[in-house]
């Protein structure tokens, strides 16, 4: 039929029967919420290119993941920064380290209430910044193998329910689940940054975990922005190995990408809405040129129309209380 027959804005016509017939949803349990926990401080430490985040203590993660499970959100993602790095980065497999502590603590407080995601790369523990160990100033994709199974059996010893294997190395995926397998860890879920593209929109990110390389860049181990059809190929690489869920980061940029994969991979999907997107959309609600709660909602139901199964995102708390109707207070 056509007009005057058929007649769509019928189904438009209340906020009620909008909201009814929305084809696609956002709820709390689809966010994940990152967090950063540093060694050496003693309060709370504000992130300047985050605003409304902030490098927690080992009270301070507490608090916030107790708000977390008050909103219904089922998981944090964890960074750690440490006191001292070196050109290893051996502070990632630290025991003692600071997303060891907050895993432990979290898991004791919380239990099964709330999941541990715990993102594995050493970008953040190493003096130069890259994602793994160095042969010159090049990347040792297999020698970094054995570094990251050191860092998954550090961090699911320490109560992580998911480690993220974030540095894009070749084979990454299965020497974690041999590592971990091998060590009592066989429930320790695996979600691989599949498709992790070398994207401009890190930088408040780099800023806040002190990972900015020293030299060179990540290009010749992250992902050309241009290739949806090696993003795939990647994605299929990571399942092969073992890995349980799969992510595609940046999420905005990338729609298609995220649909691609969705369509065709039997496991759940994650995308990772990045600090250069919430840092855009921050600085275009503060100077009034977006309106901030339809901005935000559109971002990330977008994410979730494209087809992810979870949304990683800086603005998941913001997002809950426009979902719930409840205040928030704006970050500052």
């Amino acid at each position: 039929m056509s007009f005057p027959e058929s007649r769509p804005r019928r189904l438009r016509r209340t906020p009620l029967l909008r909201k009814a017939l929305a084809e696609t949803r956002l709820r709390p349990e689809d966010l994940v919420l990152p967090l950063f926990v540093a060694d050496g401080i003693e309060a709370p430490r504000p992130i300047d290119s985050l605003p409304g985040h902030f490098h927690h203590t080992d009270q301070s993660v507490l608090e916030e993941c107790a708000e977390a499970v008050s909103l219904g959100i089922p998981m944090v993602l964890l960074f750690g920064l440490p006191a001292d790095k070196d050109v290893q980065g051996s502070g990632a497999w630290d025991s003692n380290g600071a997303v060891q502590r907050a895993s432990r603590n979290i898991k004791e407080r919380f239990g099964d209430d709330l999941l541990v995601v715990t993102d594995l790369c050493l970008c953040e523990y190493t003096t130069h910044g890259h994602c793994g160990l160095l042969k010159g100033e090049a990347v040792d994709n297999d020698g970094t193998l054995e570094a990251y199974a050191q860092v998954a059996i550090s961090q699911a010893a320490a109560g992580a329910d998911i480690v993220a294997p974030s540095g894009m190395m070749d084979g990454q995926v299965a020497a974690i689940r041999t590592a971990l397998d091998d060590t009592g860890h066989d429930e320790t879920a695996i979600l691989a940054y599949s498709a992790k593209m070398a994207s401009a929109f890190y930088g408040p990110f780099r800023d806040a975990a002190g990972s900015t390389p020293a030299f060179g860049d990540r290009r010749g181990y992250q992902m050309p922005g241009a290739n949806s059809r090696e993003a795939l190929r990647e994605t299929w690489l990571d399942i092969d190995e073992g890995a349980d869920m799969v992510m595609v980061k940046p999420a905005g940029p990338y729609l298609d990408v995220i649909s691609r994969v969705a369509d065709e991979v039997p496991v759940p999907v994650a995308a990772y809405q990045v600090s250069g997107e919430f840092g855009m959309l921050h600085a275009a609600i503060e100077k009034g040129w977006l309106e901030r709660d339809p901005a935000i909602l559109e971002s990330l139901v977008s994410i979730r129309r494209a087809g992810a199964d979870l949304v990683i995102s800086y603005l998941a708390k913001e997002a809950v209380h426009i979902i719930t109707g409840t205040s928030a207070k704006p970050p500052q």
